[in-house]
């Protein structure tokens, strides 16, 4: 859309409102509305002003005045607010005149930009496609506190497993035991109509779903797999898909989380990253005669993918959360080797031999990362893989076609895994960056402050006794 052509979509839908979207450093949006008369055609030159250092990772408050610049070709109507409210995605710039505005270096959409235009910049591709499979539970209940003395947190779904001794009201039982819960009829999954809705939402705001389904995690996890699409337009939609799940469980009384480990015991929920390159209609990673029809550039790809990978889960898996799933021996991919249709490995390449579909899927990656930034370091990996010639097969990352799961002991110490905790992520990512940096994608001063970020949560965490705690200790 042209911005004329936003204003005129505007009208035909007798818009009231219009809501400006932005993202944060950690990855969650931000907003603020204004009315209809205020969006001009000169509103996507010239922006409009909000305080940078409310927000977190941006501006300090001697430094605070920011520009949102809106983005005409993701004008969609918000399907969830009670006026008709047309919404813009945003990017963020310096004040200055006209159009020759400095766009702002920790804009994580920005970094996404730089990512796709140092791509093209490269000589390998032009373009790079992603495809995110977010998973998330949706509770009934959930209550958590943590003060001074005390610290809990307690989720309930209708259909969990321990719910069947209940009393006080109709129990009708049909659950579904932990770790059952991938593909269950009715009336084991409760959870069609409102995972349908969620999905015909997403299709209607331009977002193609391909699947919708419960998730193996039996208290209500669910998966909605959304179409590939470019590197800035996914993780756009990937924020959309986001707010359109959380909003619809609301209106269904319910609550979403993306959580990687919300409960224990069961599986968490992580997103598997689909990759490809392509030159023009040309897909770059199938090679008919390759391991699992993987060609020579998408094998380097893959060598920047497993070679990089300790730093990149600095980025794709950014809680401390994250390494509750991510634990040796569960169900987490955490074996840095790639492998064909194996679920067990960091990397798998799904099986298919049509050209076009030739991907790779990176798994350890998990929902509470910022899709800009995680897309981009994940692109920069595999980039700086395809320019090193990084073979993974000459590294000792496989492949290894076997269930890594129950591989003797003695056999997999000799198999490289994913850092155990955040703090570890956190120092490799400070020891292995420059890959981020070609092309100005990233800059020190970006990573410096999501660092310092996340190290700030880390620290709120160690701080703190948890209840496993006291029943493994009070008596001690």
């Amino acid at each position: 859309m042209t911005p004329e052509d936003v204003l005129q979509f505007a009208r035909e839908r007798g818009v009231k409102m219009v809501d400006f979207k932005f993202v944060d450093i950690p990855g969650t949006w931000q907003h603020f509305s204004v009315p209809i008369r205020e969006l001009e055609e000169n509103t996507f030159i010239e922006g409009k002003p909000f305080d940078g250092s409310s927000i977190r990772g941006f501006q300090t408050i001697d430094e605070s005045d920011m520009l949102i610049i809106p983005d005409p070709d993701t004008a969609i109507m918000d399907p969830f607010t009670a006026l008709p409210t047309l919404s813009l995605v945003c990017n963020i710039a310096h004040p200055g005149p006209g159009m020759h505005k400095k766009p702002y270096s920790r804009d994580p959409r920005y970094i996404a930009q730089k990512a796709e235009e140092y791509l093209r910049s490269s000589g390998i591709a032009d373009t790079s496609y992603f495809g995110p499979e977010a998973e998330f539970f949706i509770f009934d209940n959930v209550r958590f506190n943590s003060a001074n003395n005390i610290q809990y947190a307690e989720v309930d779904s209708d259909e969990a497993y321990w719910n069947n001794s209940r009393d006080g009201s109709a129990n009708l039982g049909h659950r579904m035991r932990v770790k059952e819960g991938y593909f269950p009829v009715a009336p084991n999954d409760t959870l069609q109509d409102v995972r349908s809705e969620m999905a015909l939402i997403l299709e209607e705001l331009g977002v193609l779903v391909e699947a919708q389904h419960h998730e193996v995690g039996g208290a209500g996890q669910a998966e909605i797999d959304i179409r590939f699409n470019t590197l800035l337009k996914t993780a756009d939609n990937l924020m959309l898909y986001k707010y359109v799940t959380k909003n619809t469980a609301r209106k269904h009384g319910k609550t979403v989380t993306f959580m990687p480990k919300p409960i224990f015991g069961d599986n968490g929920s992580g997103m598997h990253v689909h990759q490809s390159l392509w030159s023009g209609e040309k897909p770059l990673f199938y090679d008919s005669e390759g391991y699992a029809g993987l060609s020579q550039l998408a094998r380097y790809y893959v060598g920047g993918l497993l070679t990089h990978a300790p730093a990149l889960l600095g980025i794709v898996a950014s809680t401390t959360n994250s390494y509750k799933r991510l634990v040796p021996g569960f169900e987490a991919p955490v074996n840095l080797v790639f492998s064909k249709g194996n679920r067990s490995a960091a990397v798998r390449i799904p099986l298919t031999d049509c050209p076009s579909a030739k991907r790779i899927e990176f798994r350890p990656p998990d929902p509470t990362a910022n899709p800009y930034l995680a897309f981009s370091a994940l692109l920069m990996a595999g980039l700086d893989g395809v320019r090193r010639e990084i073979d993974p097969s000459e590294h000792g990352y496989g492949p290894v076609d076997r269930d890594l799961y129950h591989m003797p002991e003695e056999e997999l110490r000799e198999i490289r895994s994913v850092p155990g905790s955040l703090d570890d992520a956190l120092n490799a990512l400070e020891a292995d960056h420059s890959f981020l940096l070609e092309g100005g994608v990233f800059t020190t001063d970006v990573l410096e402050h999501f660092v310092e970020l996340k190290r700030a949560q880390a620290d709120e965490i160690r701080l703190r006794p948890t209840p496993i705690e006291f029943a493994l200790y009070y008596d001690v």
